[in-house]
C-alpha cells in the first residue's frame, strides 16, 4: 500500500514522503491516527506544493534569523541589581530579565530561547545564548552592574 506521511513516523520515513507498508499497518495505524494519507494522484500533487511551500518559508525564516543574529550579537545588555559590599548579588539573573532588556532595546525575543551559560551570582560580565533557530545560536553579553541607590 503506498501512502504519504503527514508527520514523522520512526522506522517508516520523514514528512512527505511516500512509502509503501504493509495494509494493515497502513489502515489499522498510519492512517487512523492521521500519520498518512492514500498516495493517490492528486494526494501527491498536493504533497509536491505543500513541500515547495515549506522550503520556501524555512528559507525566509532563515533569512530572517540571520539577521535577528546580527543585531543579538552585535547588542550588549546593562542589568542594574541590588548587590552587597563583596559584589554578591541579591537573588539571580532570569532569562525573563534578559528578555525584558532585550525588548527595550527592540529586539523581541521569547525567554525560553535564551540560556544563560553560567549562574550569575555575582557582579561582572556573563554570556547567554539565543536559540534563534536549531542552527543559528547567537551569544548575547550581559553586564550585571550595582544598582545606585
Amino acid at each position: 500500500m503506498k501512502l504519504i506521511l503527514k508527520q514523522d513516523v520512526a522506522t517508516v520515513g520523514e514528512r512527505g514522503d511516500i512509502v509503501d507498508v504493509k495494509d494493515g499497518y497502513g489502515r489499522n495505524y498510519l492512517i487512523p491516527q492521521g500519520l498518512a494519507i492514500f498516495a493517490s494522484k492528486s494526494a501527491i500533487r498536493t504533497a509536491e506544493n505543500e513541500e515547495k511551500q515549506i522550503s520556501l518559508k524555512k528559507e525566509l525564516d532563515i533569512k530572517n534569523a540571520t539577521k535577528l543574529a546580527e543585531k543579538i550579537a552585535a547588542t550588549s545588555i546593562t542589568l542594574a541589581v541590588k548587590a552587597g559590599e563583596d559584589g554578591k548579588i541579591f537573588g539571580t539573573i532570569t532569562t525573563q530579565q534578559v528578555a525584558d532588556a532585550l525588548g527595550e532595546k527592540g529586539l523581541e525575543i521569547d525567554r525560553r530561547k535564551i540560556t544563560i551559560t553560567s549562574d550569575v551570582k555575582a557582579l561582572g560580565e556573563y554570556a547567554a545564548t539565543v536559540a534563534l533557530t536549531k542552527d543559528i545560536k547567537p551569544e548575547l553579553k550581559i553586564w550585571v552592574v550595582k544598582e545606585e541607590e
